[in-house]
């Protein structure tokens, strides 16, 4: 178990340049179902480590991939024969690859943007393909200096899958157009610029550290609700908006005079 695994409730790491695969599906559909099934505002560290300019790989993973409960006292679900999550951008991709395969990860993502818990990634040199899917639905994203962020390619072109989605909805599609229609990579820097990534860091993992003690204690529900008011805001009219928004505010108002207990959920919270 690696230092970064001990600083939270459930962690999930990944190969920056993993491959999609029925594997990799699973990976993160055990990890949802874990935090699902866990104590109640929880925290999920998601650490992504791909190669470093100089080529190298930047605090090696312990096997290539690995998820579980961090308290639980080590690592469950399994990686590939390679030691890689969903295997490595070596191999030819998409690769004995369904669609019914690319259906089922994006109801993982979408499973995993949707949970009642603080989601935080930290991410260590090359990001692309999957790993910006997973990426793009946490709530925290702190990275090092030598981070790059990249949509998959296959064949000559990118891959047309949800990535596109949030890229356009997180940056807006000037910004997102060239990642997407070309597969121009955006740096570290950029990705701060744009609001991809929350922080930009020396030691990722120190900051990682304080980031989870500054948000300790914060409710996994209140920030589904949140989130998923801004997931909804692109594309409601505020007329429409207006219902759920009053029905979240009056919880925080009840919560606020009552506790906890006092709340009953809103429509359309993440369940």
């Amino acid at each position: 178990m690696t230092e970064l695994s001990r600083l939270t409730d459930f962690y999930l790491e990944l190969n920056g340049a993993a491959v999609l695969s029925a594997e990799l599906v699973e990976s993160v559909d055990a990890v949802c179902r874990q935090v699902g099934d866990g104590k109640k505002d929880a925290s999920l560290l998601v650490r992504i480590v791909g190669a470093a300019d100089g080529g190298g790989s930047v605090g090696a993973a312990d096997g290539g991939g690995s998820v579980g409960a961090a308290d639980g006292g080590g690592h469950v679900g399994a990686a590939d024969g390679a030691g890689h999550l969903g295997g490595t951008s070596d191999q030819p991709w998409p690769y004995d690859v369904s669609v019914h395969t690319v259906n089922q990860w994006e109801r993982a993502l979408r499973r995993l943007e949707r949970l009642p818990a603080l989601t935080v990634t930290v991410v260590d040199g090359a990001c692309r393909g999957p790993a910006l899917d997973v990426l793009l639905t946490t709530d925290y994203r702190i990275a090092s200096r030598y981070a790059r962020l990249g949509v998959s390619s296959v064949g000559r072109n990118t891959w047309p899958g949800m990535a596109l989605h949030r890229l356009a909805n997180q940056v807006g599609v000037a910004r997102a157009r060239s990642a997407a229609l070309f597969g121009t990579e955006i740096d570290a820097a950029r990705a701060r610029e744009w609001g991809l990534l929350d922080e930009v860091v020396d030691d990722a993992a120190s900051r990682c550290r304080e980031v989870l003690n500054t948000f300790a204690g914060l409710s996994g529900k209140e920030l589904s609700i949140r989130r998923q008011l801004l997931f909804e805001a692109s594309s409601t009219s505020f007329e429409d908006a207006l219902g759920a928004h009053l029905a979240a505010c009056d919880r925080a108002l009840r919560l606020a005079s009552t506790g906890p207990d006092a709340a009953s959920g809103m429509p359309g919270a993440a369940g």
